[in-house]
């Protein structure tokens, strides 16, 4: 299971697709920061004398991270659509099949190695907010939990983009999937009126939000970890029906 996600993340590392998101993902967010800081730069002086005024984690490192939960929303469906569609495609799945692996380590192999990806972007872009800690002071805190919901978040896009990729041959059809199913699950917050809503509470922002914010709740949590476990379970079904079938 290992060496299979260390060979899924050497392939995409291969493909010029990873090296132009990694790049172009990299120069978005630099620009978005850079902009957050002369922002946040411009009414330094006022901020001073409003007490209980919001710093520089909340107006520069969570407007970051915010930008990057979105970034990432459009991405993921890229870097995903290949994972199993494009095995199907080249004809290659049956040689996996026959591999000396579960299905559940052949998924889950699959499922790190690309998780192992979106960590290494992460650590790119944590790299900014943790400048600000030259020149100001950082709720570290706040920071870290933020950290924490991007990398649940991508965990479960991951997730959610692998079970999609399983689904079909065409790539192109899976990233669509993907990223239709995402943005329906991003939109249930604005659509719901009560916030205590069942539509409400399936909707991404609804748990993502508190823990950019610093407020780090179980049940936020608990929302990512089902959301990636349920589509992993479904993946291993799917699959191992298709294995059962030819």
């Amino acid at each position: 299971m290992i060496s299979l996600a260390r060979n899924e993340l050497y392939r995409l590392f291969l493909s010029p697709l990873a090296w132009v998101i990694l790049a172009l993902t990299q120069l978005i967010l630099a620009y978005l920061f850079l902009s957050h800081v002369d922002y946040f730069l411009s009414f330094q002086s006022q901020l001073v004398t409003i007490p209980g005024a919001p710093g520089v984690t909340e107006l520069v490192a969570t407007m970051l991270l915010n930008n990057a939960a979105l970034i990432l929303l459009l991405i993921t469906p890229l870097i995903t659509m290949r994972l199993i569609a494009e095995e199907r495609q080249n004809g290659t799945l049956p040689l996996l099949f026959s591999a000396p692996l579960s299905m559940s380590a052949l998924v889950i192999g699959k499922f790190l190695g690309t998780f192992a990806f979106f960590i290494i972007l992460l650590c790119m872009v944590s790299l900014m907010p943790l400048s600000l800690a030259l020149g100001s002071h950082l709720d570290y805190g706040q920071l870290a939990a933020g950290l924490l919901g991007l990398v649940l978040l991508v965990a479960s896009f991951t997730a959610v983009g692998l079970y999609f990729s399983s689904l079909t041959k065409q790539p192109i059809i899976a990233a669509i999937s993907t990223f239709a199913s995402l943005f329906l699950l991003w939109l249930f917050s604005s659509n719901s009126s009560d916030g205590a809503s069942v539509l409400n509470w399936f909707a991404i922002p609804t748990h993502l939000n508190p823990l950019l914010q610093g407020d780090v709740n179980t049940s936020d949590i608990a929302y990512f970890l089902l959301l990636t476990g349920l589509c992993l379970i479904l993946t291993i079904r799917h699959l191992n029906s298709m294995r059962l079938s030819s």
